[in-house]
């Protein structure tokens, strides 16, 4: 008998990896679909001062994006290419393409509280780490996401609730190796754009940085359009730059 629970309780945890890696999946195609643009406009608060940037994005599967600042215009045209999880930055002003070091990968991006690794490894949830799921409500199911040996990660947990009825996600926390929480995205505001569903809102906050934060308003969205690969070489950092 005691072998019959033990084959029962081992298949059962494996459909419930089996789940979590689906759900997982299925959140990752739903955001980005076979390709996406993008614009977005970000408010970036701190010390009672706030400031606000225009950004266009292309993306084309999982490892090419272009980004372009289009407000304000003391950064009009500033750049970034990420490919395969290397990114490089073209600033206008001094005409050069810079590519963005391993040690620079956890520094703010433009001064958000997004980091330059965020804007890299878009796919990190599906390919660098193993999700279990811990709670469900209603359609909401809470999944925690631990990183795969050796895999070239900074968080040493990810905590994320996902609505399986839209395959959206309400809140991620990260957490450091240590356990400790260091930040939360917050997703509302969610839009279907045809055969998708997106948020269009998003905060980003540190936990320990009160009255710091960072909003994402998506102002436009376009899934599956044809993108050209020119947006994806080197040389679109500066020919799309003006």
């Amino acid at each position: 008998m005691g072998k019959i629970f033990l084959i029962i309780f081992l298949f059962s945890t494996y459909l419930a990896a089996d789940e979590a890696h689906e759900i997982i999946k299925k959140l990752d195609e739903n955001f980005r679909g076979k390709s996406i643009y993008m614009q977005l406009n970000m408010k970036i608060v701190s010390m009672g001062h706030a400031r606000v940037m225009k950004v266009q994005s292309y993306s084309h599967g999982t490892k090419k994006s272009f980004v372009k600042i289009i407000y304000p215009p003391k950064d009009e045209g500033i750049t970034f290419l990420s490919l395969d999880k290397e990114m490089w930055q073209y600033v206008p002003k001094i005409e050069r393409i810079i590519k963005i070091p391993p040690s620079m990968m956890l520094q703010k991006w433009m001064g958000s509280d997004i980091t330059n690794d965020d804007m890299v490894k878009q796919s990190s949830m599906v390919e660098d780490y193993e999700p279990k799921i811990i709670k469900r409500e209603g359609s909401v199911v809470t999944i925690e996401l631990i990183p795969k040996e050796n895999a070239p990660v900074v968080w040493g947990k990810i905590i994320t609730n996902i609505d399986t009825a839209t395959y959206t996600s309400h809140k991620d926390i990260f957490y450091d190796e240590e356990g400790k929480e260091v930040r939360f995205f917050i997703y509302e505001n969610v839009k279907k754009v045809g055969s998708y569903f997106i948020p269009t809102y998003w905060r980003v906050e540190s936990s320990d940085a009160k009255g710091r934060y960072t909003e994402m308003v998506i102002e436009e969205v376009e899934y599956d359009t044809k993108i050209s690969e020119e947006y994806f070489t080197k040389s679109a950092l500066k020919r799309f730059s003006k």
